[in-house]
């Protein structure tokens, strides 16, 4: 009896120390706030860094993710890339915009709404949302659209309201779609995380912008934070909605984790630069070029091949267009076959403005860090086009020089007799041993001159005149 009370006791103190060792799953399941960092210009390698983020923050079990911002904008696929893994992130992001004087303009702005927490540091702003290649400016407070009359918009100028800047009227349009598609969007993440959507559309149409007080006085943003702390210490306890269920934060003594973007980021930021890329491209088609024309050299080769297969995988990377990309590599063919088909420059040209119209259409961005430099471009097809008038004027040289190799160089040579019979025998031409016709009376040693070839035999005929022989005189 005292064996068996003393097992069940035992297995009393297991279950308890059992329960005393777990810890409940709400409070086990999220223990740190990864910080992810966008700095500069959104691209495809800032898209990469932060969807890697994410994820791994998912798997780390994070409480939240907190997204840093400061950023003037960027290309609108890689923003919509971001967003895409935010609204999909089971794990909660808080936007953070800092630290003081950073701002969150065009693209950030549409991040920090897509975010479900949206946060600014003090002297920091936001806005400016317009698509940069749309409207073409911001007309004057003075200034008025042809045919407005006294109107801006749908309202007369003395119900605008003070201090908004007036919309830009689409040019086309093309214009006006891409702007109402851009309002739609971001009134959409509005609404679906509670802030105020007719400032977001403002943001779009007028390019407006908001100091963080003004933001958080228009329920643009959620949160006024110092530092990551104070960011942590008020966002404890707020309701947010993660994919269909409400989560209530729980921030408070989080561990703080920075989770800089790595090699892999760094090196594609470097090498997404659209200028860069179109360099290695060129680099690899030369190189291989130089290496066909010299087989065996490698070096040409290889470091081509490496130049290309990178240029074009940056490429891929970048929103490019078709009509572009065809013409680059029309144009690069075409300058290529120049060098193996020389054509008096016709085929160098036309590869050069192939060549300078692909490059200023590659690139469908509407953001000035993302487009090809006109000095490069330029700087390209000069070059190119110097090879081709190289090519060219080689080309046109070697038509006029005399012939120095084949059967017709020994036309004109001057040759010994090695022996001669008759109106035929042996001579010597270019160190070999030739059957040869030609006069009569020749003897070996005289010098002859080459006249014609035909097949393997040489027709020669006599250096000099040659004299009638002597008549004998009897004696």
């Amino acid at each position: 009896m005292l064996r068996v009370v003393c097992g069940i006791a035992l297995l009393w103190m297991l279950a308890i120390a059992s329960a005393w060792g777990e810890t409940p799953p709400d409070s086990a399941q999220r223990r740190s706030a990864i910080v992810l960092s966008l700095d500069g210009i959104v691209g495809p390698a800032t898209a990469d860094y932060l969807i890697r983020g994410l994820a791994a923050a998912h798997g780390q079990n994070a409480a939240v993710v907190i997204l840093r911002i400061d950023t003037p904008g960027g290309l609108d696929t890689s923003m919509r890339d971001i967003i895409r893994a935010i609204l999909a992130s089971p794990v909660p992001v808080i936007a953070y915009v800092s630290p003081n004087g950073a701002r969150a303009a065009s693209a950030g702005t549409y991040i920090l709404y897509a975010s479900h927490v949206a946060a600014m540091a003090p002297a920091t702003n936001l806005g400016a949302a317009t698509p940069v290649a749309l409207g073409g400016g911001f007309p004057k407070p003075d200034e008025k659209e042809p045919g407005s009359g006294d109107k801006s918009g749908d309202k007369p100028a003395a119900e605008q309201p003070k201090g908004k800047p007036a919309a830009a009227a689409p040019k086309d349009a093309s214009e006006s779609k891409a702007i109402n598609d851009a309002v739609a969007y971001i009134r959409s993440l509005a609404a679906l995380r509670g802030r105020n959507a007719d400032w977001a559309e403002d943001a779009v149409r007028s390019a407006a912008s908001l100091s963080a007080r003004e933001a958080h006085a228009q329920q643009v943003i959620d949160l006024i934070a110092d530092d990551i702390a104070d960011l942590l210490e008020q966002a404890d306890g707020r309701t947010v909605r993660v994919g269909n269920s409400q989560t209530e934060l729980q921030t408070k003594g989080l561990s703080v984790q920075h989770r800089e973007p790595d090699w892999r980021t760094r090196v594609l930021n470097v090498i997404t630069n659209p200028n860069l890329a179109l360099m290695l491209l060129m680099v690899g088609v030369y190189g291989l070029i130089f290496e066909f024309m010299n087989p065996g050299a490698l070096y040409p080769g290889v470091v081509g091949a490496i130049c290309l297969l990178v240029g074009l995988y940056a490429l891929s990377a970048l929103p490019l267009t078709y009509a572009g990309l065809a013409l680059v590599l029309l144009g690069a063919a075409l300058m290529v076959a120049e060098i193996f088909t020389p054509s008096i420059g016709i085929l160098g040209i036309g590869g050069a403005i192939a060549f300078v119209l692909g490059s200023l259409l590659l690139v469908d961005t509407d953001t000035p860090a993302y487009e090809v430099s006109l000095p490069l471009v330029a700087g390209v097809a000069v070059a190119s086009l110097g090879m081709t008038f190289l090519i060219a004027r080689l080309a046109l040289r070697s038509r006029r020089a005399p012939i120095v190799s084949g059967a017709e160089a020994l036309i004109g040579q001057r040759i010994k007799v090695l022996s001669w019979n008759g109106e035929q025998g042996h001579v010597a031409a270019s160190g070999e041993r030739w059957r040869a016709v030609g006069p009569a009376g020749l003897a070996p040693g005289d010098t002859v001159v080459i006249a014609a070839v035909h097949g393997v035999t040489l027709h020669v005929r006599a250096d000099a005149p040659l004299l009638p022989p002597e008549p004998t005189r009897g004696g």
